[in-house]
Parts: C-alpha cells; structure tokens; sequence
C-alpha cells in the first residue's frame, strides 16, 4: 500500500544523530556523537529523597492534570533564579514564565505562534538539528546566514533580514552554542537586538547550556538586554537536572505567552507535574549553585582533556577545533576539504562515533567540512582512546 504523507513530514529526513544512535548498541563503539549530559551529572539520592516526600506529602498533585502554564511554584522560583542568575532584565514588568515539555517544545510553540506556512526563521548555519526540524514540521523555511568566530556574522544577518521579506524569526544560540560550541560576543549582541528592531523581527534565544560556563566571564544574555519585548528566551533543566524529565521553560511577554500557551494545549495539555514539583524541590531545598559548579568542575576536566589529546593527536595542518569555555561541544574542521562525511564513516569503523557538520545545515543538503564532538559523556578513558583513533584515521585520510 501506499501511503500519502502530509506536505509538512515528506521532506523531512531523520536526525542523523538519532540515526547514529544506532550504532551505538555495541558496547565496544566510543561515542563522541550525543549531547547527552555526563551520568554522574545526575543528582539521584536527592532526586530519591524528593520523589518519595512528594508521594508521602502530595501525591494527588503530583498525578492529578496541572494547569498549562506550569505548576506556579516552579515559575515562580524559575523567574526568581533567572533574575538572580542573568539580571533583573530577564523578566520584565507584563512578561512571566510557562513551564514547557523541554526547551525543544518552546523552541516548536514559538514557530507555531508566529509563523505561517512559508514564512522564514533565521537561523546561525550551522544550528541545532531539533530546532530546525520543528521549524521545517511546521513550514517554516529555515534560512541560514553564516557563523564566525565570535558569533553570527552581522553584515550576512543584515544582508538576509533586507532581503529576506518572509522573515518572522531569528533563531540563536548564543552561548556555547550547539554544534559550534561558539560564544556570541556582548558587541554582536548588541547588534542582533539593533538588528531585530531595525527589521522588526522577533529573537528566539535558545539559551540551554548558559549555566555551563567553566571559563572566561559571563556575557549578559540577549533577553537581559531587551527592554522592548523583542526575545523569547527558552531553556531548560535538560542539562543541569535531568535530560529525560523535560522539563524546560520559556520566558516572554504574557501576551506571546497567552498564544504558546493555546498551542501547548493542543499538543500535550500540560507538562509532567511530578517533574515540575520535583524541579521545583530541588531548586528550593538544594543547594542548586553547589550542583551546578560541581557539574561545571566535571566538564572543566572532560573539556581539557579532550583538547589536551586534540593537540597531540590530531595534526592542526589537518584538523581545528573549537576551544569550549563551556557547554558540551567541541567542533572540528577539516582543512582543505569539503564534506566529513567520509571521515564520520571510516571513523565508526575505528569504533569512534561523530556526527557530520551537515546535519546542522540550514540546507541539509549542503555538504559540511566540519563534525561534533561531545565531551560530557565519554569516560576519560574514552575520549583518549577516541581522539587518538579519530586522528588516526585523519592522517590516513590526507595521506
């Protein structure tokens, strides 16, 4: 039989890092391909402690519908510790928080509220692969204007917001942003807010890795910086709490808010209340800075000794790399060539898993010279073992 698939998921590939994921069943595989959290991250005895309270104390709450905007505790204590974390400009008079299903839902509810079929995000290329799919299922065109070092360039963003008359979004990660692992500069920022006032065009902020900085010096988020109600700003608890409880959350201007939250309705009527309980305990009763500067202490070394076995195994006449202040990722490109694709699959034969630059393409057709590499979840024994391997096949590569 044939089956006749909606206009909105026929071109719609699957996430090469899922498909990836695949070949991860063999336990001899050392994986540098997700973007998981590090398992020791997890903070289990307090989340045992916490759960078996709530089933003692609250346990119709816990397993009984919520409202959509989220367990108000939680929001409350989110918008607190946002304002403490990133500035009072984090949420202003006339803006609030709704708790989401992970950051990715945010990201999705925003493209819902403001863009019509054909209309256009603008997206950092490369980007995150989950952004840009939820983007394409809802027919957005994903256009992408190109990184540099430092950020987004500015003169491309410009060029594209001129000629771009569709343009309904502007999608960036701007800190530690995934795949590149690249930090957005506070100048750049400045002109990605002139930039959205002067082309009217709304910013969606994905800011899920700001709290993983073990290096340099924090750089106010864009959303801080916003005094006219331009940034939705979304993040989660993915990577400080638990990746597999999706719990995330957006903070916006309540008359944005008021439409994302029509839409969630739709989708799954509300988040998980446990997990938001659970969320809101552990920020309430945790010490939650302590937890995060452990996690930060734990990526500080994963992160060194990845570059550290980066410098001497990897040829630079070959190969650069990213060097992380924070975040998960690590981002290499090969020199005097076009696409990794090659490289991806002689690497997993060596038994070391990465992911291609293209699946981050705003064209996905496009090829990429570029690849991912993840610190958090490998071993330290791992990510030796891996990078030697990984240049290995490099120098095998060019020669």
């Amino acid at each position: 039989m044939k089956y006749n698939f909606s206009d909105k998921l026929s071109n719609l590939k699957p996430s090469a890092i899922r498909e990836i994921f695949k070949s991860l069943s063999d336990p001899t595989v050392i994986s540098f391909a997700a973007g998981n959290p590090a398992p020791e991250s997890f903070p289990v005895e307090a989340i045992e402690k916490i759960s078996a309270d709530i089933f003692r104390t609250e346990p119709v709450t816990a397993l009984q519908y919520g409202i959509t905007e989220g367990y108000p505790p939680l929001r409350n204590a989110i918008a607190e510790r946002q304002k403490k974390r990133f500035g009072e400009g984090m949420v202003r008079d006339g803006e609030s928080v709704m708790v989401v299903s992970g950051g990715q839902q945010g990201i999705e509810l925003a493209c819902k509220a403001f863009c019509n079929e054909g209309d256009a995000v603008i997206c950092e290329d490369p980007s995150f692969i989950g952004a840009l799919n939820s983007f394409r299922s809802n027919g957005a065109r994903t256009v992408g204007v190109p990184m540099e070092s430092d950020g987004i360039d500015i003169n491309a963003l410009e060029e594209t917001l001129k000629t771009e008359k569709r343009a309904k979004l502007l999608y960036i990660i701007p800190t530690f942003q995934n795949p590149t692992g690249i930090t957005m500069s506070v100048e750049k920022r400045r002109a990605v807010l002139s930039l959205a006032e002067k082309y009217n065009i709304m910013i969606l902020e994905d800011n899920p890795y700001g709290e993983l900085r073990f290096a340099g010096k924090d750089i106010p988020t864009l959303k801080s910086m916003d005094d006219s109600g331009r940034v939705i700003y979304c993040s989660s608890f993915s990577k400080i709490l638990s990746a597999g409880m999706r719990v995330g959350f957006v903070i916006a201007p309540d008359v944005i808010l008021s439409k994302m939250t029509v839409a969630k309705q739709s989708e799954d009527v509300h988040t998980n209340v446990f997990f938001q309980m659970l969320s809101y305990r552990f920020m309430s009763e945790f010490d939650i800075d302590g937890h995060i500067a452990k996690i930060n202490d734990l990526y500080r070394k994963k992160c060194t000794l990845m570059l550290d076995c980066i410098d001497k195994y990897i040829d630079s006449e070959y190969a650069e790399f990213t060097r992380a202040e924070g975040g998960l990722f690590i981002w290499g490109t090969l020199k005097g060539m076009t696409d990794s694709t090659p490289l991806v699959k002689k690497a997993l034969e060596k038994k070391v898993a990465v992911v291609p630059g293209s699946a981050f393409n705003c064209d996905p057709s496009l090829p990429s010279p570029s690849f991912r590499l993840n610190y958090s979840t490998p071993s330290d024994e791992q990510i030796v073992t891996g990078i030697k391997a990984l240049g290995e096949t490099i120098r095998e590569m060019y020669s």
